[in-house]
C-alpha cells in the first residue's frame, strides 16, 4: 500500500499549478527559486493523515486486493512456465506456442481488471485527496513566494545548477499546512478523478473573462462626419 500513495503523490504534479498562475519572465525576475510541488504535497500534513485514514478506513479492502493479488500471482506464474517449456521445445509446435502465449496474456488483463475492481473505492478516494490539495496547492506556492520574496518559481528538473538555499519547497508545505490542514478522504456522490481542479479551472478562467470584459474599452467613434451640404 506504500507504493500506492507514493505514485499518487507523484501524480499530484500534473494537478498542482494552475496555468492562470503566470510567473514574470526569467530576465525580469529579482529573487529566483525552486520548489518540487510532488514533495511538498506529500509532506504535507494534510496529505499524511489521509494517507493513514485511507489505509484504515480500506482497510479491508487493501487486504484483500493484497492476498488476491498474490494468489493471481501465483497463478499468472504456472502459465508463464507452462509457456517458457513450450518455447524450448525444439521444434517449436507454434500452435501450442501462441496458445500458451495468450493464456498468459489474458490471464494478466483479467487478473489487473480484477484487482482494479478491488481497489476502486482506495483509488478513488486517493484522487479525491489529491484533488483537494490540487485545488489549492497555487495559494500556497504563491504565499511561499511572497513569503521568501520570490519573483520566479521553478521546478527542479528545469534547473541544471542550484544551491540548496534556492529551495522553497518546504515553505511551500508550510503555507499548504496553513491553508488546508486536512482534507476529507470520503468522495461526493458522483465525483469523478480530477473533477474539483477541472472545476477550479473553469472558474478561473471565467473570472479572467469576467474581467477583460469589464476592462474592456468603449469603442471609439467613428471618424469623420457625413458633409452637409446647402
Amino acid at each position: 500500500m506504500k507504493k500506492i500513495f507514493v505514485a499518487s503523490a507523484l501524480a499530484i504534479a500534473s494537478l498542482s499549478v494552475s496555468p492562470m498562475f503566470a510567473a514574470p519572465a526569467a530576465a525580469q525576475a529579482r529573487s529566483t527559486a525552486v520548489a518540487d510541488v510532488r514533495v511538498a504535497a506529500a509532506k504535507s500534513n494534510a496529505f499524511t493523515t489521509a494517507s493513514q485514514q485511507i489505509q484504515t478506513t480500506y482497510k479491508a479492502q487493501i487486504d484483500q486486493q493484497e492476498s488476491r493479488g498474490q494468489t493471481l500471482q501465483a497463478e499468472l506464474n504456472v502459465l508463464v512456465a507452462k509457456y517458457n517449456e513450450e518455447a524450448k521445445k525444439t521444434p517449436q509446435n507454434q500452435a501450442a506456442l501462441q496458445a500458451a502465449a495468450k493464456a498468459v496474456q489474458d490471464k494478466r488483463q483479467s487478473a489487473s481488471e480484477e484487482l482494479g475492481r478491488i481497489g476502486a473505492p482506495v483509488d478513488l478516494a486517493i484522487a479525491y485527496v489529491e484533488d483537494q490539495i490540487s485545488v489549492r496547492m497555487n495559494e500556497a506556492i504563491k504565499a511561499a513566494m511572497t513569503a521568501k520574496k520570490v519573483d520566479l518559481l521553478l521546478n527542479p528538473d528545469a534547473v541544471l545548477a542550484r544551491e540548496t538555499n534556492v529551495d522553497i519547497t518546504d515553505a511551500v508545505v508550510t503555507e499548504l499546512n496553513r491553508i488546508l490542514p486536512s482534507v476529507t478522504i470520503t468522495p461526493p456522490a458522483g465525483y469523478q478523478p480530477g473533477q474539483l481542479v477541472q472545476q477550479r479551472n473553469q472558474q478561473l478562467m471565467d473570472a479572467a473573462r469576467a474581467q477583460q470584459g469589464t476592462a474592456a474599452p468603449a469603442a471609439p467613434p467613428a471618424n469623420g462626419s457625413q458633409p452637409t451640404t446647402r
